[in-house]
Formats: C-alpha cells, structure tokens, sequence
C-alpha cells in the first residue's frame, strides 16, 4: 500500500433548497439538489506507524478542536494506525460549499484505502452522516438529488455546466438560520421534474438577505448576467453558464472586494475517481 496519498476534495452547491418540515430531534427535513463542482481543498495524506492522526493546515483560521477531518479519523482509527494530515484550504468557511463535509468523506475513503481497512461502503455511509448530513453526499461521490435530512440520497446526471460562484468575505452561521422564526420550514414537496421546469428556490435565502446585507448585494450584482442564488446557508452566491468563457467573462468583472471562483460541475467526485483509480 502507498505511504501518500493526494486527493481533492470538491465543493458543492445546493442548486435549490427547499425545508419541508422539522422533526422532533429538531433537524430540518429539505430537499435539495447537491452539484458536485472539479474545484476544492486539496489534502494528502502521509501514513505512518505512529498511532496517532495529526494534521495541519494552510488556513490561518484553522481551529483543530472542532474539526472535522480529525473527527472521521477518530472515527475509523485503529490502534498502531497512524497519519499526518496536510490540508490546503481553498473553500471559503461558512460559504455553503460543504468544504468541512468534504474533507471528513475524502478523510474517511482515503484512510480507508491507505490503512487497508476495507470497510464496507454502507457501513461508511452510516459513519458519514453521523459526522454531518452533508457527508453522505460526498462519500458517495455522485451529484445527487437529496431528502431527509439530506442523506436520502437519489444519483442524478447533469449537463455540465460552468458556475461562477462569489463569496463575499461574510461568513454565515448556519444554526443561527435554521433558529430564525421567519424561515419557511414547510414548503411542499416537489419532484424532480418539477425542479427541471423551473420550479424552485432556496428557502434561506429571504432569512440569509435579511441578516446578511452584503451577500444580497452579491446575489443582486451577478443576477444582472443569469439567475443567482445563495447555496446552502450561504454565504456563497453562484449562477450558470453553458461554457468557461462566459463564466470567465464575469468573472472578470467580479468587484474586488469579494472573492470568486470559476468551476465546473461535475455528475463524479473527482476524489472518488481518484481514489478507485489508485487502488
């Protein structure tokens, strides 16, 4: 087995997000389209006999207490197992990109593969969604149509798009959304063909512009070239285009006080395509 290993881990989109309701453990039951994009962090990963996970990070804000990445370790760890952990940040912290459910899934199959573990993709699943509910998605490494909490977990093909995704530099605490009063929590229920005439939006959004001034004026300033929406709790904003010119056109033309990215999206994750290929 390979002492190294290099793996992206990719950002996603919540295309829309729709809350359905609220069970009684308090979580929110949604519905969502998850659009997995060829852009994120980068981690590698360097097996050792140590016994220990130790991991660090390019991202001066790291905070290793809460951390994901180590919780999957945690998780799956075995004694005389070890691994450091290098992660090169790039997805933007409380931006709606999934970046830390991102990193716990590559973290979970890459250890998995490096310690020659071998554990079954079902039983991953369950450890996936007992670290977040936007895990599962990544672990299964496929765009997705999603209910439940998120894990309901439905592969869906689409054309490939480019999308221009904007942060702007205003992080969103996603508890303090689903808390709001204001926030619709029951939305009808829709179907997949009813998604692809045109029929949804990302029920956050209103609470988000409201308490996030900033991130409205993003979403106003790049509707003026596609439709714009928030992904997830935000604060990311991103639209469409058919090609990577468009999308780089705007960029270009993107203030420079926020940040932006131009990326496509992708039906396969490409750490999952990585890590079948190097087995």
């Amino acid at each position: 087995m390979m002492p190294t290993l290099s793996v992206m881990a990719p950002a996603k989109l919540n295309l829309f997000l729709h809350i359905t309701g609220q069970r009684e453990d308090g979580y929110h039951t949604l519905q969502t389209l998850f659009q997995l994009l060829d852009w994120g962090d980068t981690l590698t990963f360097d097996r050792n006999d140590s016994g220990k996970v130790t991991l660090e990070s390019s991202d001066l804000g790291f905070d290793q207490a809460d951390n994901l990445i180590l919780a999957a370790a945690r998780q799956i760890h075995q004694p005389g197992l070890g691994a450091h952990i290098v992660l090169d940040k790039k997805i933007p912290i409380g931006g709606g990109l999934g970046g830390g459910s991102s990193n716990a899934a590559t973290t979970l199959m890459a250890l998995n593969l490096l310690w020659d573990l071998n554990i079954e993709p079902r039983i991953m699943l369950d450890i996936g969604a007992s670290l977040g509910a936007d895990v599962p998605v990544f672990l299964a490494g496929h765009t997705a149509w999603a209910e439940g909490i998120g894990e309901a977990l439905t592969p869906v093909e689409l054309d490939n798009k480019w999308y221009v995704v904007i942060f702007p530099q205003t992080p969103v605490n996603t508890g303090e959304i689903f808390s709001k009063g204001q926030l619709t929590r029951d939305t009808p229920a829709i179907t997949i063909a009813t998604f692809f005439e045109g029929h949804s939006r990302n029920d956050c959004q209103p609470v988000v512009i409201d308490l996030y001034p900033e991130i409205g004026k993003a979403l106003a300033w790049l509707g003026s070239f596609a439709e714009s929406r928030l992904t997830g709790t935000g604060a990311c904003v991103f639209a469409s285009f058919a090609s990577q010119a468009e999308a780089d056109a705007v960029r270009c033309q993107v203030p420079t006080y926020w940040n932006v990215v131009v990326a496509r999206g992708v039906n396969q994750s490409p750490a999952l395509k990585q890590l079948v290929l190097t087995r």
